[in-house]
């Protein structure tokens, strides 16, 4: 038999002393689980979105919506009416190329027959202001008012008829007018023209501002104010209301007596069609 192990035997009692001890378990640190990539994945936040937030975003999406929805009826309404300015300008064209082509075979058909073609009198005019306020009377100088010709080189638009007549007799010596053509009232539109919103000159830039002001009127665009302003239409008063008085140069050259009459050789007074060759110099 085995004898029992000695008090002094150190081996014997440290391997009796690992087999009773109980192990002691290792602190294992978790690790969130990686994703392929080989990063943590993020733990999702399971806090509630506040109800002001949600409103908010709602909001958002219902404002974002309706801007695009305003946006896409802006642009088609735009096509529409851009489509409409493009039918009316060739209107426009037919309707002055046959004006034309009316006076030139009226002429051929008089020069036939030994005749003299007497065009129809003029319904419109350029007035424009050459002189100051030294030596005027009051009764010109409210009429200048009326006229809207408050400064030197200032041009209006005027209508010719039964009122507007006389009182361009008693301004003639102030002003100097004539009976524009189209090229003239195309230029004088398109280069000097300026639009008077709610008494401010605003320059015409774009089809919008003729819109907002004359569109109750049938008016839409920078063509429709030409044609209605060279025909002398129905809206005539309203168009030259519209727009600004001209503020031209003085001529190219310079003036030549503006005390004496257009016939005496001066400036003043009624030079009808001549008036375009003034307006070219000054424009």
């Amino acid at each position: 038999m085995s004898s029992a192990p000695k008090k002094g035997d150190k081996k014997v009692y440290g391997a009796i002393r690992k087999r009773t001890e109980t192990p002691i378990k290792k602190k294992v640190n978790k690790v969130a689980p990686k994703s392929p990539v080989g990063e943590p994945t993020a733990v999702p936040n399971r806090t509630p979105v506040p109800e002001v937030v949600l409103r908010r975003r709602k909001t958002a999406q219902l404002t974002k919506e309706r801007r695009i929805k305003d946006a896409s009826h802006t642009q088609k309404v735009r096509n529409l009416r851009r489509r409409v300015i493009f039918k009316r300008a060739e209107q426009y064209v037919k309707e002055y190329r046959g004006l034309q082509q009316h006076i030139t075979e009226s002429k051929k058909i008089a020069k036939r027959k030994g005749d003299y073609y007497v065009e129809p009198e003029a319904k419109l005019a350029f007035v424009i202001r050459i002189r100051g306020i030294n030596g005027l009377s009051p009764k010109p100088r409210k009429i200048l008012q009326l006229l809207r010709l408050l400064q030197l080189n200032n041009g209006v638009f005027v209508r010719i008829n039964g009122a507007t007549t006389p009182m361009l007799k008693l301004v003639e010596p102030y002003v100097t007018y004539g009976y524009p053509s189209l090229k003239t009232v195309r230029d004088l539109i398109y280069k000097r023209g300026f639009a008077k919103v709610n008494g401010s000159r605003i320059p015409i830039h774009d089809n919008d501002v003729i819109q907002k002001n004359l569109g109750k009127y049938g008016i839409l665009s920078i063509e429709d104010v030409v044609h209605e302003i060279y025909t002398v239409g129905k809206h005539f008063k309203e168009v030259s209301n519209f727009l600004w008085p001209f503020k031209l140069n003085n001529p190219t050259g310079g003036w030549i007596r503006k005390l004496s009459h257009w016939n005496e050789g001066g400036d003043a007074g009624n030079r009808e069609k001549f008036i375009n060759q003034l307006v070219h110099k000054m424009n």
